[in-house]
């Protein structure tokens, strides 16, 4: 499955909720941290991305069906403020693939190099930075195989993360590998 596989589009908070609501809300997806979440919970936080101009939501779309949630931000402005030193062409991200009852193996794999190659579409991009929960190990093997390289571990006001970085090089050099 090639990163070709898969388009986007603007997520739209009101019609796209409650879908996103059914992947937030799955034991699977708890380190998003919306487990509780009413549906108007989740049309409110995406709302308030839709009006915010530093950060975004996307759907992934394979074969023109919502497949994933991709959400792109300015970690000057949002998120990492005053707990790593950003770099000019830094863009913070976070991906969710939802939980299935039949899994195709690669696909998580497929979408994070599918989220990364959209991102560096972008050549003011110059370094993708992600601050995963600690303990997500399965994302922190998805993010080395993509070329992410741990820096060292931060305290968010919601959890303790593992900042990461990977340069467009890196990115490039990981996903030729394959």
């Amino acid at each position: 499955m090639s990163p070709t596989t898969f388009t986007f589009r603007p997520l739209d908070p009101l019609t796209d909720a409650e879908l996103l609501h059914t992947w937030v809300t799955h034991p699977k997806a708890a380190f998003w941290m919306m487990q509780d979440a009413k549906l108007e919970d989740v049309e409110r936080a995406y709302m308030e991305i839709a009006a915010d101009e530093h950060q975004h939501a996307l759907l992934g779309l394979r074969d023109g069906e919502p497949a994933f949630l991709m959400e792109y931000y300015d970690p000057v402005h949002r998120e990492l403020v005053g707990l790593y030193e950003p770099q000019p062409g830094d863009i913070g991200m976070h991906f969710l693939t939802p939980a299935t009852d039949t899994p195709v193996h690669g696909f998580t794999k497929s979408v994070i190099t599918a989220v990364m190659a959209r991102l560096f579409e972008d050549r003011a991009v110059e370094r993708v930075v992600v601050e995963p929960d600690v303990s997500n190990k399965a994302v922190h093997a998805l993010n080395e195989a993509v070329g992410f390289v741990a820096e060292h571990e931060i305290q968010k006001p919601e959890k303790k993360a593992l900042l990461s970085f990977c340069t467009r090089e890196q990115f490039e050099k990981a996903v030729a590998l394959v």
